[in-house]
């Protein structure tokens, strides 16, 4: 059996499966902090303030920033080299082989779906308090996922707005990118409104202890909060949409990290000198800190905000686990019928809509508070792997164009898979049981489906 088969990726490649390219750097941009600033914001920053890292969680988002940034340059050379939808996937499957491949991709299933039902249940939450205020109530069968003690059966809201942004996705990339630059603009303002009126009431006392729970909080904090930190892949994942991809594709990149690290630290800061830390521990921390010193109407600017910023990630998720799928379909290791593109659009409506339904019924039926930390795991095997990709693929194919070189290779590309696993394992030992069974199964179905079906593999045979 030849497991490691490369692919040799052709950038003049067409077919009667290609996208089509609309897509900008101010796109693609938009796309990375679409999908990158929104829950970490809105939710995580509070829950990791009051119980992991303190007013030093600063200090753990710029950690997890140093990590994203080497990444990010791995990223940018691999994404205008690879100039094809599946991200990841696709450099592991060009510079490793195909069981590598594949692996990787089903880590991204994993990664974008569970990420965009935990995000769906955050929106849900965000939307019925916003309700609440109009005093507004959902029946509470319909208003969270099944919960006997409570009574909960399926929730509802959760369960339109996936709907509702596959039918979005299903419009095309121009359209989606459009929706998605409004909605980041919104959340951008909001931001910076919320930096800008907390600023008059923070009280640099409540930054003491800085560091309550130690240096290795600090380090918890940022394998947490990497899971803000998912947009990068997303924006690669858009890759054969891309109208100079060489070129677009690392400005979309490294303007989304830039751009959110620094919108990160300014909420972190003001935040925590807002609100004693231990305060933090809610499922709105921003909007809580701005009713907490009576700024009401602003807070509920910052809940409008949070629905913006939380819509657009989940959208820029669904968009990147839709591309995925078809690349992996269209290489014959995932049934034939996900690549099939719609000719009018140009959009894999198949996919789009196989995906808008598993995602709904996980979200709307099936807690999934217990399984957010995989959602990170998954990220950082990622930004790890991408990172040694780099110079498995300067090895395989030193042959192909490449829009952007990574510097001191392999200095930086080790060092960037150095930290991302240093950061994996800072995370529990039933998040790796969880990791380490979902790969396994992975591998079966590579086994007894993929490896017969692979396209690169029967194209072999043939010759």
């Amino acid at each position: 059996m030849d497991l490691l088969r490369k692919k040799h990726f052709d950038p003049n490649r067409k077919s009667g499966n290609n996208l089509k390219k609309t897509l900008g750097p101010f796109d693609l941009a938009a796309l990375g902090i679409g999908a990158v600033i929104g829950t970490g914001v809105f939710v995580i920053t509070g829950a990791a303030a009051a119980n992991t890292a303190g007013p030093a969680l600063v200090i753990s988002f710029v950690v997890a920033a140093m990590a994203c940034i080497l990444a990010a340059l791995c990223y940018s050379e691999l994404s205008s080299t690879v100039t094809i939808s599946g991200s990841a996937y696709a450099y592991s499957y060009a510079a490793f082989g195909e069981v590598f491949g594949w692996l990787m991709g089903w880590t991204l299933v994993l990664e974008y779906g569970l990420a965009a039902a935990s995000v769906a249940s955050g929106w849900s939450a965000y939307v019925q308090g916003l309700l609440t205020g109009f005093n507004i109530h959902l029946p509470v069968q319909l208003s969270g996922a099944f919960n006997s003690s409570t009574g909960q059966i399926v929730d509802l809201p959760a369960i339109i707005i996936i709907l509702l942004i596959c039918l979005l996705l299903t419009q095309g990339a121009k359209e989606t990118a459009r929706f998605n630059a409004i909605m980041v603009f919104v959340k951008i303002a909001v931001i910076l409104i919320f930096v800008v009126v907390g600023a008059f009431y923070v009280k640099p006392d409540n930054w003491t202890p800085f560091m309550p729970f130690g240096f290795s909080g600090v380090m918890s904090g940022a394998a947490l909060v990497f899971f803000a930190y998912i947009g990068f892949d997303a924006v690669a994942s858009a890759a054969e949409e891309v109208k100079n991809p060489q070129r677009d594709l690392p400005i979309g990149i490294i303007a989304s990290l830039v751009v959110c690290t620094t919108l990160y630290v300014l909420v972190v800061v003001v935040l925590t000198g807002m609100v004693p830390y231990g305060q933090l521990g809610v499922a709105d921390p921003v909007a809580f800190a701005l009713r907490f010193v009576g700024q009401d109407f602003v807070a509920g600017l910052i809940s409008l905000g949070a629905i913006a910023g939380i819509t657009t990630v989940l959208l820029v998720l669904l968009f990147s686990q839709t591309r995925l799928l078809f690349a992996i379909s269209r290489d014959g290791l995932l049934p034939k019928f996900l690549s099939k593109v719609d000719e009018k659009r140009q959009t894999p409506i198949r996919s789009t809509w196989m995906v808008g339904v598993i995602i709904a019924l996980f979200c709307g039926f099936i807690p999934l508070d217990k399984l957010a930390s995989l959602t990170s795991i998954g990220t950082l095997f990622a930004f790890a792997v991408v990172s040694l990709g780099v110079i498995g693929l300067r090895k395989a194919r030193p042959d192909l164009k490449r829009g952007f070189s990574v510097p001191w290779v392999p200095f930086i590309p080790l060092l960037s898979a150095g930290c991302c696993i240093f950061l994996m394992l800072q995370l529990s030992f039933m998040t790796w049981v969880g990791f380490i069974i979902w790969m396994i199964i992975g591998l079966l179905i590579y086994l007894l489906y993929g490896y017969s079906h692979s396209e690169l593999g029967n194209n072999k045979k043939s010759n």
